[in-house]
């Protein structure tokens, strides 16, 4: 039916506007239900590893008796990325035992965009650690000697291979954030004047409050910018044998809020502090230093490692103090676990899809290469794996199980995403989801435990896809 207007001219009627525009929101409504998630696969057995599965499509109802219901409005914390860290012996190795082209493919797969994974988080040692070919501060001194003005502080030891990659890998991805934490103070800073085992002195408190803010004052002049120091590697271990150092509770929190706090406030307000940086079966220890008024002012953070304890006890603690952030900065695989489908599910389950449960903005592992005899080291570790392995004979590159569990985060979830809620837990599936804040693409990992194939629905509002994983896999789901 058409209606003439008073000036002559012929229009739809309001009927049939009404019934175009029904049919218009009927067909965007169809196509939306037809969209295409796309899948990413690594299975226990290596026979696909981050290869492309089947795509799917959205449909309007659900098929499965498992469903994964994801809600994109529930909202979490906000990613700074995933990574591991650029310890001595990794840059010294892609710096000494690969040729040009082999270190820039390495760096690029590593830190670059896809068909890179995208690391976007590393950490690194302030001074030696157990993966240093010597052991070493930036401000050694004789034995019996001091040095409280810092007139020997000097990054030096770092300009051969540790500033050169961080600095290759920042080229490669300007939004990498790069966090750092001493194994022990200088040697005369301490009560054994050794830098293995012994404690802070309070004599020393200032001075070494100045060292780290010269630091990261020196990697800022190389162009390297710190995102977050904490002030002590696993501070309730002493090794016998590498640099560390104990501080317990009541002395990180008096350092922190009187000298390094107020010190970074005035020097390097882009620095964050975190606490901690050790296992999650201490959660008491990080407790004490937030419950401290002054500290706590200072304290951006928590960092967390796996080496005990369960962790859950991140979202516990996120539960008393919210406003804290949470990091995961430690977790290292090695020959003590051999089979490499538990050692897929138990990082992607546990160190990708927990830790971010668990509030976790930014998810570290531990060496990003080691060499076929996991090494280099002086003490510590002897059977630790890297990330990848570098075979220091040809530079032949291994991707080890840890590269696959990050890979499956780091290369979909860019920094800036925001975790969103996912339900997990049932049928042998475990999940996590994320909303990309560039373009508003939703990613959800999803992780068969089982040693069957294991199907499932996916539901987001009134849509869902249907999926079928193999056994012992893990999946990334990507769509807009």
């Amino acid at each position: 039916m058409l209606t003439v207007n008073p000036g002559g001219a012929v229009r739809p009627s309001p009927l049939k506007s009404l019934f175009q525009s029904l049919l218009l929101s009927a067909v965007c409504a169809s196509a939306a239900q037809a969209q295409t998630v796309h899948a990413w696969i690594t299975t226990g057995d290596q026979s696909q590893l981050l290869a492309r599965g089947a795509d799917t499509r959205f449909h309007g109802s659900v098929k499965a008796a498992t469903v994964i219901e994801v809600d994109p409005k529930q909202r979490y914390q906000q990613m700074v990325g995933f990574g591991a860290a650029i310890t001595d012996a990794s840059a010294w190795l892609m710096q000494n035992k690969l040729n040009e082209q082999q270190r820039a493919a390495l760096l690029n797969e590593l830190f670059g965009k896809a068909p890179g994974i995208g690391l976007s988080f590393t950490r690194l040692t302030i001074g030696a650690s157990d993966f240093s070919r010597q052991h070493y501060s930036f401000d050694d001194m004789p034995p019996g000697q001091s040095d409280p003005e810092l007139k020997h502080f000097s990054i030096e030891p770092n300009r051969a291979d540790v500033l050169p990659i961080t600095k290759a890998a920042l080229a490669i991805n300007p939004q990498l954030r790069v966090m750092a934490s001493p194994w022990s103070a200088p040697g005369w800073m301490k009560s054994g004047d050794s830098l293995i085992q012994g404690t802070l002195k309070p004599e020393a408190f200032q001075p070494f409050a100045r060292y780290l803010s010269r630091y990261i004052s020196a990697y800022q002049q190389e162009g390297v910018p710190i995102y977050a120091i904490t002030l002590q590697n696993e501070p309730h271990f002493e090794p016998k044998d590498y640099p560390g150092m104990r501080v317990d509770p009541a002395k990180r929190a008096a350092f922190i809020g009187g000298h390094l706090g107020p010190l970074l406030a005035k020097q390097h307000p882009q620095t964050r502090i975190l606490d901690w940086d050790h296992n999650w079966d201490e959660p008491g220890s990080p407790a004490e230093v937030l419950k401290d008024p002054v500290a706590s002012k200072y304290v951006a953070g928590v960092a967390w490692h796996c080496y005990a304890g369960d962790v859950r006890v991140q979202a516990a603690l996120h539960d008393r103090w919210p406003d804290k952030e949470t990091y995961f900065t430690e977790c290292s695989g090695g020959k003590w676990a051999p089979v490499w489908s538990d050692n897929l599910l138990h990082f992607s389950r546990t160190l990708v899809i927990g830790t971010t449960r668990g509030w976790a903005k930014g998810v570290l592992l531990w060496n990003l290469a080691l060499d076929e005899n996991d090494g280099p080291h002086l003490g510590g570790c002897n059977d630790c794996r890297g990330v990848v392995t570098i075979d220091s004979r040809d530079g032949k590159i291994t991707r080890n199980e840890e590269f696959y569990a990050l890979a499956h985060a780091s290369r979909f979830v860019r920094p800036g995403a925001q975790r969103i809620a996912s339900s997990s837990g049932y049928n042998q599936l475990d999940t996590v989801a994320f909303r990309n804040a560039d373009d508003g693409s939703l990613v959800l990992l999803v992780v068969n435990s089982a040693k069957t194939p294991r199907s499932f629905a996916v539901r987001v509002g009134l849509r869902s896809f249907d999926y079928t994983l193999p056994a012992t896999s893990v999946a990334t789901f990507a769509w807009q």
